[in-house]
């Protein structure tokens, strides 16, 4: 039976936080710094360490699995390397590229996806000390100009660029890599380039120059290149080593004991669709994969309407013991668990934690999450979060118990400081330690300018205390800074809680939104929605956006919202006084959106400045404006 919330203290499935004290001291001028009471732990230095061990005590276990694809585009059974397998195709690989003479100043750049041979490719570089780039794929196959594809190729200056199709991939390798750049193909082919196939590098025989190149490396070493997002300036690549990562790892195990804990006689076990050339895939859940023993099965699906059905297609037939998604993955498995018994009966079976990132989560969604759980198992699932970024590997806070809200990001993991600066009445978090960059790959201007005279890697996030009468329970998001601005009051809007805001008002309709109002008298908010609205409206599945949004039911909807988050407003800067519901989504292309959903504020204002300032001169059709209670 569910428990009652309203008559009992929710229950939560047992989940051990492994840090919930922190140690606070003052400095000059108002600035704090903030540690975890426990100190880092004796560790790994290089992640291949890590594969060597599980290849040694589980060769057999499954490392990382994904659906083979049929002739028509559809998804099979899965096909599964295990850590042995793993370990011999990296020695294979391995020795493919120390016969190229491959470097870190020529470094092998891998454009598409999340696939098998991305991941062998990956330990391959790895094993012999070769860094590696996952880039974004959309810079390949949405972008039109290749204009950051071809800024990423010229920072890097690869040897070897990798590709899983040659026809998909084609047009944007051809007019950005030099003919003396080598091209992997995992199928297909291409005219013009220089060219050899995945399985060339496979069938490459290791010598003992793999061991010994293996040897040679060491903290220091890089392991890869991750581009950040870019928004008003094109990605900068961060150097990401074997030291870092190994450090974060350990402290991802302290902070998250689950973990190094042993389910049924295995490692973690991850469902997961989130980019590798994103820090929060590629860093935080490889890497927890590899360093703690686990198996990744590979999620073709995504939060999208075309391919969720794919995602919750593997939740119904592997259960993960820890799941990780962005809100609007949430979002929709909260919907669909509603009324799908086998999601519900396998995503619930051992699950220990969900854990969230990349955007603020809807108490909505949360309560529904929570309300199924309860209705299922007799308990809620622990929804974990915290804060964090490409420079610091990425985990660097984590919360402290079950009893999280949204927003709250928690406390430091260990071996990492946190300096609390005070800027124009925010205040903004710096991070120092084992996990942080040692900066960007031939940008030493970029990197002098981000680090402080103490050393700190200046975030841009802005934090309050969740309570300040007990710094225990650690630090809440305020925001981005850059974000922030004022109105022509001199009074300043705080964008990041206002998104949410928004988001939390608007439910399930709002998957993000921009604020706006810069140097104005008010503010007002670009609202993306979801496909929430087509239901809405209750118009044929072809309609159009424009239609949709324009349609009765909708504009109710959001004449609601509207007047809500107007009336709950106490001044100019709180008080949201006009919307825009946007029908064109925001673009990868531009930098409006990340590959895994956060919006970029500034980028959309960047790029749709003539539709905000529409908005705010009364130009725009249709837009949203509170009307007087009644």
């Amino acid at each position: 039976m569910s428990q009652n919330p309203s008559t009992a203290a929710p229950r939560f499935r047992p989940l051990t936080f492994g840090v919930t004290r922190v140690l606070l001291r003052q400095g000059q001028g108002g600035v704090n710094y903030l540690r975890a009471e426990q100190d880092l732990g004796e560790h790994a230095h290089r992640m291949t360490d890590r594969l060597l061990h599980w290849a040694s005590v589980a060769p057999e276990r499954t490392y990382i699995a994904r659906r083979e694809k049929n002739a028509d585009g559809s998804t099979g059974d899965w096909r599964r390397i295990s850590y042995g397998q793993a370990l011999a195709a990296a020695r294979s690989i391995g020795q493919a590229l120390l016969d190229r003479g491959l470097s870190a100043d020529r470094p092998v750049a891998i454009l598409s996806e999340n696939d098998l041979e991305h991941a062998l490719l990956a330990l391959g570089c790895m094993v012999v000390g070769v860094p590696y780039c996952p880039v974004s794929p959309a810079y390949s196959t949405i972008s039109q100009d290749f204009e950051k594809l071809r800024h990423v190729l010229t920072t890097l200056t690869p040897g070897l660029v990798y590709a899983a199709d040659g026809q998909r991939y084609g047009k944007a390798i051809t007019l950005t890599t030099g003919p003396d750049v080598e091209v992997v193909l995992g199928a297909g082919s291409l005219e013009g380039c220089k060219t050899s196939s995945f399985a060339d590098l496979l069938a490459t025989h290791a010598t003992g120059a793999v061991e010994a190149a293996m040897h040679a490396t060491g903290p220091d070493t890089i392991t890869k290149f991750l581009f950040t997002s870019g928004s008003t300036k094109l990605p900068k690549a961060v150097i990401n080593t074997h030291g870092m990562w190994c450090a974060n790892q350990q402290q991802m195990r302290q902070s998250m004991p689950v973990l190094g804990e042993e389910i049924d006689c295995s490692g973690p076990v991850l469902v997961d669709w989130l980019p590798w050339n994103h820090t929060f895939g590629g860093n935080h859940n490889m890497g927890l994969t590899l360093y703690n023993g686990g198996t990744l099965y590979i999620d073709d699906g995504k939060p999208t309407p075309a391919l969720m059905h794919e995602t919750l297609r593997n939740l119904r037939e592997i259960a993960p013991t820890i799941y990780f998604n962005v809100p609007t993955g949430f979002e929709a498995i909260a919907n669909a668990m509603k009324t799908d018994a086998l999601l519900r009966k396998t995503l619930l079976s051992r699950v220990r934690m969900f854990f969230y990132s990349g955007a603020a989560l809807a108490q909505p969604v949360w309560d529904a999450l929570h309300q199924t759980q309860e209705m299922e198992v007799g308990e809620r699932i622990v929804m974990g979060t915290g804060l964090g970024m490409t420079e610091s590997s990425p985990f660097a806070v984590f919360v402290t118990s079950p009893n999280v809200n949204s927003g709250d990001i928690g406390v430091p993991c260990p071996g990492m400081e946190l300096k609390l600066v005070p800027s124009d009445g925010k205040t903004e978090v710096r991070y120092r330690g084992p996990n942080v960059t040692p900066g960007y790959w031939r940008s030493p201007a970029a990197t002098a300018e981000a680090f402080d005279e103490e050393g700190f890697f200046a975030t841009g996030d802005a934090v309050k205390w969740i309570d300040e009468k007990d710094i225990h329970q650690g630090l809440k998001f305020d925001g981005r800074i850059a974000e922030d601005f004022k109105l022509a009051t001199g009074t300043f809007v705080s964008v990041g809680p206002m998104r949410a805001k928004i988001i939390a008002a608007g439910a399930p309709c709002v998957q993000d939104a921009v604020i706006t109002g810069i140097n104005l008298k008010e503010v007002g908010a670009m609202i993306f929605p979801t496909q929430a609205v087509r239901t809405l409206s209750g118009l044929p599945a072809g309609a159009a956006m424009q239609e949709v949004l324009a349609s009765a039911p909708v504009l109710a909807h959001f004449q609601k919202v509207v007047n809500t988050l107007a009336q709950s407003g106490t001044g100019s800067a709180n008080r949201v006084a006009r919307l825009l519901l946007m029908a064109e989504p925001p673009s990868i292309d531009k930098g409006e959106v990340t590959d895994k959903g956060s919006i970029n504020q500034r980028a959309v204002l960047k790029h749709r400045e003539a539709l905000a300032r529409a908005l705010h001169d009364g130009s725009a059709p249709h837009i949203i404006l509170p009307q007087a209670s009644a």
